[in-house]
C-alpha cells in the first residue's frame, strides 16, 4: 500500500519496483531501479526517507527514523532488518535480521553482518566489517566482501526489473 500522510506522498521512480504487499507512507523518495519487497514498511512520519538508485529493501524489513533518513545508491537491506539509521552510504549491505538504531551513520562499502545490533548514534567508517551484539567494527571489508555487496545488489536490480516487467494479473 502506498499512501499519503500530512499532505506528503511517496515519490517512486517509474523504474522502481514496490511490492503490492509493502507499506510506504509519507515523505518517501524511491530512486531509479530500486526495489521494495513484500512485508516491508517504509514509514516517513517524522522526516523524509530518501532511498537512492538501485537499492533494495528486502522482505519484512522496516525503515523509519526520528528525523530525515538517507539511504544511498546500491544499498542492500536484507530480510527482516530494522533500520532506523540516519545515513546509509552507497554500496552498503545490511545483513538479514540486523537492527540498526537511531542516529547511526554508515560509511560506504560497509557490511553489517546478519543479526548484528548497532547501538544508537554509532559512526561506522567506510569499508567497515561490523558484527556482534552489540555491534563492533571488526576491521575493513576484503575484496570478496565488496564483490558480495556488488553481486547481491545487482541480483536485486535484475529481480526488481523482472517483477516490474511481469506486471499485475488482471482478472
Amino acid at each position: 500500500m502506498i499512501r499519503s500522510l500530512d499532505g506528503k506522498s511517496p515519490e517512486i521512480h517509474p523504474t522502481a519496483f514496490v511490492s503490492e504487499f509493502a507499506y510506504v507512507v509519507g515523505d518517501v523518495e524511491i530512486g531509479e531501479g530500486s526495489s521494495v519487497w513484500p512485508g516491508t514498511v517504509i514509514r516517513a512520519d517524522a522526516g523524509k526517507i530518501a532511498i537512492g538508485k538501485n537499492s533494495c529493501i528486502q522482505d519484512n524489513s522496516v525503515v523509519h527514523g526520528d528525523d530525515d533518513v538517507s539511504i544511498g545508491d546500491n544499498v542492500v537491506i536484507g530480510h527482516r532488518v530494522m533500520c532506523h539509521a540516519k545515513t546509509v552510504g552507497n554500496s552498503v549491505l545490511i545483513g538479514n535480521g540486523a537492527v540498526v538504531n537511531d542516529g547511526v551513520e554508515i560509511g560506504e562499502y560497509s557490511l553489517l553482518a546478519s543479526g548484528c545490533m548497532v547501538v544508537d548514534n554509532m559512526q561506522i567508517p567506510s569499508r567497515s566489517l561490523v558484527m556482534g551484539v552489540p555491534a563492533r567494527v571488526r576491521g575493513e571489508i576484503s575484496d570478496r566482501h565488496a564483490e558480495l555487496i556488488d553481486r547481491t545488489g545487482g541480483h536485486y536490480v535484475d529481480r526488481g526489473r523482472r517483477y516490474k516487467q511481469q506486471g499485475d494479473l488482471e482478472g
